[in-house]
């Protein structure tokens, strides 16, 4: 089910403009707070926009960010924790003290710093929410690494001579797959989230976007008024959100079964 869920999203974000029914920056101001029914299916928003247009719209500026951002995080993440905790001593140590700083560092003001060096972007939402994953994911591959340094075809290894870019890739990555892609997993949520997070807060995709977060963002002070409005977006991102926490956690569950 998880999975059917993502897959449904993927296909929306690659499909949107041959699945919307209306083109979702259309506005009829006779149309305005429509509730959802035959035509506008979930409603329309305070320009006459169509939601469910919209909605499906929003779907690929959430796509495009969250994969790119957490294959940042999980790649950069994973090397830094795996030469870390096998290197360990005074390396380990600065290693450690600077993703300490990194990760005490506020998500959103370093947003507001890289838009504002780098201007409103796609790209800079990956960076910021990327390295926002990197000390989280280079703990997790680092606290792995420091149990599998300890074993014996790690000492095998080093006493064939094998230099340390073989013993890291070879030798020590193929026995934590499994940290690293329960990390994957539960990052893409996380990024989902994020972004749609930035988005709302206007740091992410520019107002008037169907991007979800944006959406909410636009809408939420019609809450009371178009309840559908605020609804559909926010459940658009619970749901992705959801169902990737839940492959993540199936994920888990297996890999710790074997």
């Amino acid at each position: 089910m998880p999975v059917a869920v993502i897959l449904l999203w993927a296909v929306v974000a690659a499909l949107w403009p041959h699945l919307a029914p209306h083109d979702p920056a259309l506005q009829d101001p006779t149309l305005r707070f429509r509730p959802p029914g035959p035509g506008h299916w979930l409603g329309t928003d305070q320009f006459g926009r169509d939601v469910l247009s919209r909605v499906l719209a929003g779907a690929r500026p959430v796509l495009v960010v969250a994969p790119p951002a957490t294959a940042l995080g999980v790649l950069a993440g994973t090397a830094v924790g795996l030469i870390s905790g096998t290197v360990r001593g005074w390396f380990d140590d600065i290693v450690m003290r600077v993703l300490d700083a990194v990760m005490v560092f506020p998500t959103v003001i370093a947003a507001v710093l890289f838009i504002a060096l780098l201007g409103r972007s796609p790209l800079v939402v990956v960076l910021v929410v990327g390295a926002a994953f990197v000390p989280i994911v280079a703990r997790s591959v680092r606290a792995a690494t420091l149990v599998e340094r300890e074993k014996p075809y790690v000492d095998a290894a080093r006493l064939r001579g094998e230099p340390l870019p073989s013993l890291l890739v070879r030798e020590i990555l193929p026995n934590i797959r499994a940290t690293v892609l329960v990390e994957a997993t539960t990052r893409l949520g996380d990024a989902v989230f994020a972004a749609a997070t930035l988005s709302f807060l206007g740091l992410g995709q520019p107002p008037g976007s169907p991007e979800w977060g944006a959406a909410v963002s636009d809408n939420r002070v019609w809450l009371q008024v178009a309840p559908w409005t605020v609804l559909a977006p926010a459940l658009a991102i619970a749901s992705l959100v959801v169902a990737v926490a839940l492959l993540s956690d199936a994920l888990r569950h297996r890999l710790e079964a074997r």
